[in-house]
């Protein structure tokens, strides 16, 4: 049993280096993730700010409306839809076209959709009581915002965020639908080689499942960190 696991672990992983489709697929994935988690993070702070001001004052009625639509679009559709109507649609007629920037914006796009509800969700849970507080100090909405209401709300939402990071990194793994060599990708190369699906398949799931452990064990200490800070 043992010989039979060494021989598929070589045919699968060290004969004609088909590891390095593994490495590449990770390293790929871990940029289209990091470089998408900015783009959400931007703008979904735009658009909570959008929304969370029409809330409060009424203002930015045509902003909010034009929020809320991308907000339906995106969060109604599938992932992997937007990512091929980016790719097949929208970039269909640009020759050389780069897959990670298509994966970066598809991804980035879907996930502001979803960290703009988290950060207003953060902006709305802080205590109206603190706009106040902040007009009282001279401080008009904008400067009453970025001082008082953007910290105590970011404190809050912190741990959603990275949450929302793991969640991106699971669903870039149908980047293979535009052809883009990322880690699942990857391992299903190795079982298009070898016709061998459990030992390349189960490495991505592994590592996958690595990822996802260690960044949930630093969510864990974060959140940790800012209870404690609140005593």
């Amino acid at each position: 049993m043992f010989e039979e696991f060494q021989r598929k672990f070589v045919n699968n992983f060290i004969t004609s280096d088909r590891w390095q489709y593994i490495a590449d697929g990770l390293i790929t994935t871990l940029q289209v993730t990091f470089f998408a988690v900015i783009i959400g993070i931007i703008i979904g702070f735009l658009v909570a700010v959008v929304r969370s001001t029409y809330d409060k004052t009424g203002k930015l009625k045509i902003l909010n409306a034009l929020c809320k639509l991308y907000l339906t679009v995106i969060r109604g559709t599938p992932v992997v839809v937007q990512l091929l109507i980016i790719y097949f649609v929208i970039f269909g007629d640009v020759r050389d076209v780069s897959k990670i920037v298509v994966a970066v914006m598809a991804f980035g796009l879907n996930s502001g959709a979803y960290v703009a509800e988290i950060f207003r969700s953060g902006i709305m849970s802080v205590d109206s009581g603190q706009f106040e507080a902040g007009r009282s100090l001279g401080f008009n909405y904008v400067q009453t915002m970025r001082y008082i209401i953007m910290p105590q709300a970011f404190k809050n939402v912190l741990p959603a965020l990275c949450n929302e990071f793991i969640v991106l990194l699971k669903e870039t793994s149908v980047s293979g639908y535009i052809a883009l060599q990322d880690l699942t990708k990857g391992g299903d190369i190795i079982r298009s080689r070898t016709y061998d699906a459990l030992m390349p398949l189960l490495a991505v799931a592994i590592i996958y499942l690595t990822m996802v452990i260690i960044f949930t064990k630093f969510v864990e200490i974060l959140e940790r960190r800012l209870r404690s800070s609140d005593h």
